[in-house]
């Protein structure tokens, strides 16, 4: 059975601190899934938002963009979202929803949301009734339009663009941007076509602005996402652990920054590479072979010595923090007589720590910065100057 709240349940005084409460909630839950952003306000006062549906997602979107002073209320399908206690919990407390029927009543449940408009409340309304496809916006029913000449507030046209791309219609989650554009008011008195016109047109207008892009980030994602994207970053951080003078981190802040959604995959695929490359030194240097080591120092290789003998293969665990390259350790274990086997647990441990967290970080700063991407570029050239100044900063300590 359906549960119905009251009108005196519905209508009772918002909560200014909930709608904060809520809107910097959704926001950071759309940061995170690829970013929101919103084109206009509303005005002051009261008034009925009308928008475009496409995706369950549209809800997050306009709680995370519409400003918490107005106490956003969400008009949702009582045999629906209101159908359990549950999904009642969740709607209410989490979206700000109130039921409106849809089998005999609805009506009465809009106009009972009539006070809070006159008190200034914004009630947000999808008057094509269910999620649409395709993209196009559908015909409105009359329920939002009477309800704003009941209370005498204006209506207000927004579009969604993204919500179907980010969470569509029986699909998966997604990530991408969302953008919210809130149009100009419109009379109580306008007829449903003149404000599903309005909202069309916000939404095509906001659909069809391209996310603007590097194309050097669309070329690195794509070698990101291949198998040679995956050799690159093995065969990098291999290299590393010999010889090789950059650290395979350099190599995941670059490619995950471009492909965030590859991170994970790169970043385990260089952790093994570089603990397929440090038992490769390690064995080089308990056989006595010597690998040049480029901008390593005595003093480097002299405290490893020394943190070797006292901690054995556990060793290792400082060489997060203390800027020693990771292939003075292996070849200094080496020298010890280290066994494989413990020195691989060690390493595992310690440069997966460092390795996964690079990746996640750089792949999560990347989805927060997703609107920046065409500044790929530029990020790049600032990466490598950073690690240029942290690299001679590190060596100069040490020498």
């Amino acid at each position: 059975m359906t549960t119905i709240l009251s009108p005196k349940t519905r209508t009772r005084t918002p909560s200014r601190p909930a709608a904060l409460a809520r809107r910097v909630l959704w926001w950071s839950v759309l940061t995170l899934s690829g970013g929101v952003e919103r084109r206009g306000r509303l005005p002051r006062g009261g008034c009925v938002v009308v928008a475009n549906h496409s995706s369950h997602a549209d809800t997050a979107a306009l709680l995370a963009a519409l400003d918490a002073r107005h106490t956003p209320a969400i008009g949702a399908a009582a045999d629906y979202w209101f159908a359990s206690p549950w999904r009642r919990r969740i709607c209410s407390r989490l979206a700000a929803g109130f039921p409106i029927r849809r089998s005999g009543g609805g009506m009465e449940d809009l106009l009972a949301m009539a006070d809070g408009l006159r008190a200034g409340r914004a009630v947000v309304l999808f008057p094509e009734g269910t999620r649409g496809r395709d993209g196009e916006v559908g015909s409105f029913h009359r329920g939002a339009l009477v309800l704003a000449e009941h209370a005498g507030v204006p209506v207000v046209p927004v579009g969604i663009a993204g919500t179907d791309r980010l969470l569509p219609k029986h699909g998966r989650l997604r990530s991408t941007l969302i953008r919210v554009r809130v149009g100009a008011p419109l009379p109580a008195s306008v007829t449903p076509q003149e404000a599903r016109q309005a909202v069309a047109a916000l939404h095509a207008r906001t659909n069809a602005e391209a996310l603007r892009d590097s194309s050097l980030r669309r070329r690195v994602a794509a070698l990101a996402g291949s198998r040679a994207g995956l050799v690159l970053a093995f065969c990098w951080a291999f290299a590393e652990a010999l010889s090789w003078p950059l650290m395979p981190e350099l190599l995941l802040a670059a490619l995950c920054a471009a492909a965030p959604s590859r991170a994970l995959r790169l970043s385990l695929t260089a952790l093994a590479g570089s603990l397929a490359g440090s038992v490769l030194a390690l064995q080089l240097a308990l056989s006595g072979a010597h690998v040049p080591a480029p901008l390593t120092t005595d003093r480097m290789r002299a405290e490893v010595r020394h943190e070797v003998s006292a901690e054995g293969a556990a060793a290792v665990r400082h060489q997060p923090w203390d800027g020693i390259p990771f292939k003075v350790y292996a070849a200094e274990a080496g020298h010890a007589g280290v066994p494989a086997a413990p020195w691989l647990r060690e390493a595992a441990l310690s440069r997966g720590s460092r390795t996964l967290t690079v990746g996640v970080v750089f792949a999560g700063a990347a989805l927060l910065a997703r609107r920046w991407r065409r500044w790929y570029g530029a990020y790049l050239a600032l990466l490598g100057t950073g690690f240029a100044v942290g690299l001679g900063l590190v060596v100069g300590a040490w020498a």
